[in-house]
């Protein structure tokens, strides 16, 4: 499955301790993710995105087996959606889903970059 992480997943250290290997960051291509922006999810440190038409999110398309969508499910949480998206990567548009937040728990005053 493929699938776009665009905030903390990005660390091969926090993947890694998600999920056992980071081994899937390393075959992972740069995407962007057009009519979205990232900010942060309310009274926490983390990302989440929103729709904005003029905006575009960097981050990562990662083929994910599935044994392991469960601990990546768990780490991300109650408030995450696991939602479909369309991402640009190496010149194509292709399907693949993200965890975002539901709208009304983003921040968007509090833009959020990776650091």
């Amino acid at each position: 499955m493929r699938v776009f992480v665009y905030g903390s997943l990005m660390d091969p250290a926090v993947f890694a301790r998600r999920t056992g290997t980071a081994a899937p960051l390393a075959a992972a291509r740069p995407a962007l993710l057009a009519g979205w922006r990232r900010v942060t999810l309310r009274g926490t440190p983390f990302p989440t995105l929103l729709p904005d038409p003029r905006a575009a999110v960097d981050g990562l398309l990662v083929a994910l087996p599935p044994s392991l969508l469960p601990p990546l499910h768990a780490y991300e949480g109650a408030l995450y959606r696991f939602l479909p998206v369309r991402v640009l990567s190496e010149g194509h548009r292709l399907a693949a889903r993200a965890w975002i937040a539901r709208p009304d728990r983003a921040d968007p005053a509090r833009p959020w970059t990776p650091r």
